[in-house]
């Protein structure tokens, strides 16, 4: 084995060793990489061999990188759709759909689950924020479920799975970064993200039946002698759904139809956040002080993370990370299948230990080359491994949607409550990876038929 990959294979287990230091990853990513490029060109200068690591001057190259990055127009989309989505949580039109759905639904076995998840998808699809989303509903859900004897494990797996389903459900920041890091269209991401995002809001909806048909104990009706359905209540609930799907459109359907770039809906939906607000009584400077502080909070995290993560994977590039890993996947002679099998398991393992942040913009683009050399269809594989991704947010000891849920849960739901009920969450996740690996037309069909072409 060359040298050189000795080098390489040190900076990638010194990262994941340094996680359990607790320090910020993006500091963690700078400073290893400031390390590394030290090493191999201190051994460069000793007469090593440490591939292209040769001087400071090949180091400086990153600067060129963090250029691109600071003027790629898709990367300015990121702070408007995260306070669209921090907007819109203020904006109070969930807590308005909550109420009416709970209605329409807490009659029927599981029904009280149900409107947590469509109001989930909905949320979802207007949003993006997975923090604001399992906070929001967890709020607004939790004490209602819990008073009408739901199981505490149903009630938190419920709640903390449909709040993920913003990262998936368009627009949504981590396919923004993936097309970036990649250099494929937003557009595409987007599309093919529709139908497996909904189908898997949709296997979370039937798993809750199931469970209100098996184990009504565990998410028992509406009691009997509680108020009867009106017409009305259903209308109102319909009603209610109408300016969210409504700010929906006018991003997403904007994007779809070619009238804006994802970055002009950006602006839009921004725009659109506020205008609800307002027409709810909602929108004060206090509101647009705590969004834009927030916003501005999100946003520095975002980017601090993609600079370190951007240094960590220029020197892993020069001292042959990514040589090293080409030739092993090269030696391991896998079909496609297979290759996408493994590259699955790599991500669904990295989710216990890393945030999708680091994953999307540090395995990711090594890992994507490779299967793209395959003759893998990007989008579809794109697609499946942002599915795969919402494990990491359910998966201890990294679940940040495990975390988010525990500091808003009412007293007397514990954290093994909330590990036990995500199981079955993460299995439905699993299973949604699989259907779109046998099935890649739902993936593959809304792409094909705005553009004509699978992967656009």
């Amino acid at each position: 084995m060359p040298f050189y990959d000795f080098v390489a294979i040190a900076l990638m287990v010194t990262f994941i060793l340094a996680l359990f230091t607790g320090y910020p990853v993006a500091w963690l990513l700078a400073g290893l990489s400031l390390l590394f490029a030290t090493i191999g060109i201190t051994l460069g200068d000793m007469g090593y061999d440490t591939f292209l690591m040769t001087s400071w001057a090949k180091f400086s190259g990153v600067i060129d990188r963090f250029d691109s990055i600071m003027s790629n127009w898709v990367l300015v989309s990121l702070p408007m759709f995260v306070y669209m989505g921090l907007m819109l949580d203020k904006s109070g039109v969930a807590d308005t759909m909550m109420r009416n759905f709970v209605k329409v639904f807490g009659g029927i076995r599981g029904g009280l689950g149900i409107t947590v998840v469509f109001i989930g998808i909905l949320l979802a699809a207007s949003t993006g924020i997975v923090g604001a989303s399992v906070v929001l509903l967890a709020v607004l859900s939790m004490p209602i479920m819990l008073e009408h004897r739901y199981s505490k494990a149903i009630a938190s797996g419920t709640v903390a799975a449909s709040g993920t389903l913003g990262i998936l459900i368009p627009p949504s920041i981590m396919l923004v970064l993936m097309a970036d890091q990649v250099s494929t269209s937003v557009g595409d991401l987007f599309m093919g993200a529709l139908v497996p995002g909904v189908a898997l809001g949709l296997l979370y909806m039937l798993y809750i039946m199931v469970v209100g048909f098996v184990r009504p104990d565990m998410v028992p009706p509406r009691a009997a002698d509680a108020e009867k359905l009106t017409m009305g209540q259903v209308v109102k609930a319909a009603l209610s759904t109408v300016p969210t799907f409504g700010l929906i459109l006018l991003v997403l359907g904007t994007i779809f139809f070619g009238i804006a770039t994802p970055t002009e809906a950006s602006g839009l939906g921004a725009a659109g956040a506020m205008l609800l607000a307002a027409a709810n009584g909602k929108l004060n400077w206090k509101v647009l002080r705590e969004v834009g502080i927030e916003t501005t909070l999100t946003t520095s995290f975002i980017f601090a993370i993609f600079i370190g993560a951007t240094v960590f994977a220029y020197v892993l590039r020069l001292v042959g990370g990514d040589e090293l890993l080409s030739a092993l996947f090269k030696g391991m002679n896998l079909s496609p299948t297979a290759l996408v099998l493994v590259v699955l398991g790599i991500v669904f393992v990295a989710g216990f230990f890393l945030d999708w942040f680091e994953i999307v913009l540090i395995i990711l683009p090594l890992l994507a080359p490779i299967v793209k050399a395959a003759g893998i269809d990007l989008t579809w594989f794109l697609i499946l491994i942002a599915v795969m991704l919402q494990t990491s947010f359910l998966t201890p000891p990294v679940g940040f949607s495990l975390f988010y849920l525990k500091g808003v849960v009412p007293k007397g739901v514990t954290i093994k409550d909330i590990y036990v009920g995500v199981i079955p969450f993460v299995l439905l996740q699993i299973a949604m990876v699989a259907a779109c690996i046998y099935f890649p037309q739902i993936i593959t069909w809304l792409p094909k038929q705005m553009y004509g072409t699978p992967g656009g």
